[in-house]
């Protein structure tokens, strides 16, 4: 029986020696994504919050571990020195081949290398792209970008593609926002009474922020501006300048606002106008011949 079981591991000696390369090989990438996983935690916690560059580097760490445990195992087989041989001879064709081929994934992994060292956005960042979508940054990798939008779906934009786009970053070097919040009133309706109203309904929501310098307190400018911003067929448009923490808290104040600044218009008499159309019947001319 020990006899048999030698002459098996003679026979097929290469092939169990490939496939104890390929097992070491994802179980030590399973066990260092693991340690650098614990790693990263314990940095997140005691301050260090620069979870893009983390992220990136944990899909790098998994993709070299795999590139170096799978090349050992082609160097184990004989017959493929040949064909490495045979490959050499055809270097050029192959080189043009691979440049068409790997264009593409090259493309997406420099870009995601410049997106992680210039950061134009990070890991939790609210972005929007020219085209109309938005979310929040959830995944930086070696070829693309993974971004949660607001309805829990994710979207997936390759590198290349996403670092070549207009994008707005509500996140970038400063959160807080500001929002604006437009009413418009009758002509009849007082408009001091309006644009009090609207000012005091935004300073009293607990997520609006004093955005003032100390220089704008000290001359007396007010928290919130309210100013009339254009005068329409039937309405007289107010606007204010609502500021919060961030994008989150800004859009909750919005809603909330303009839900109690109607409701303070009803008990103060103050008109939200539809828009109204005059219709005139102009008389028949007197030529006119009864049919």
């Amino acid at each position: 029986m020990i006899e048999q079981i030698q002459t098996i591991l003679t026979e097929y000696d290469l092939f169990f020696r490939v496939i104890l390369i390929l097992v070491f090989t994802i179980i030590l990438a399973k066990i260092i994504n693991r340690i650098y996983k614990k790693i990263v935690e314990r940095s997140i916690e005691k301050g260090d919050a620069n979870l893009t560059t983390y992220k990136f580097l944990e899909h790098s760490l998994s993709v070299l571990i795999y590139m170096v445990g799978f090349s050992f195992a082609i160097m184990m087989v004989p017959f493929l020195k040949p064909l490495a041989q045979s490959i050499l001879a055809g270097a050029g064709i192959l080189a043009i081949a691979i440049g068409f081929a790997a264009q593409q994934a090259l493309g997406n992994i420099i870009s995601g290398v410049f997106i992680v060292i210039s950061k134009p956005y990070q890991i939790n960042d609210r972005i929007s792209l020219n085209d109309g979508l938005r979310g929040v940054v959830e995944d930086i990798s070696l070829r693309h970008t993974v971004i949660r939008n607001f309805e829990n779906q994710r979207i997936i934009i390759p590198n290349s593609i996403i670092s070549n786009q207009v994008l707005i970053n509500s996140n970038f070097t400063d959160t807080k926002i500001c929002r604006f919040v437009d009413v418009g009133i009758s002509y009849g309706s007082d408009i001091d009474l309006a644009k009090k109203i609207m000012a005091e309904e935004i300073q009293n929501h607990p997520q609006n922020i004093d955005n003032r310098l100390p220089e704008d307190i000290e001359n007396g400018v007010p928290r919130v501006m309210v100013r009339l911003l254009e005068l329409t067929d039937s309405s007289v448009n107010l606007r204010a300048w609502a500021w919060a923490a961030n994008a989150p808290d800004a859009f909750v104040m919005q809603c909330d606002v303009l839900e109690s600044i109607k409701k303070r218009f009803d008990k103060e008499g103050i008109v939200i106008p539809f828009p109204q159309r005059t219709v005139s019947y102009l008389p028949e001319p007197k030529n006119s011949k009864n049919s």
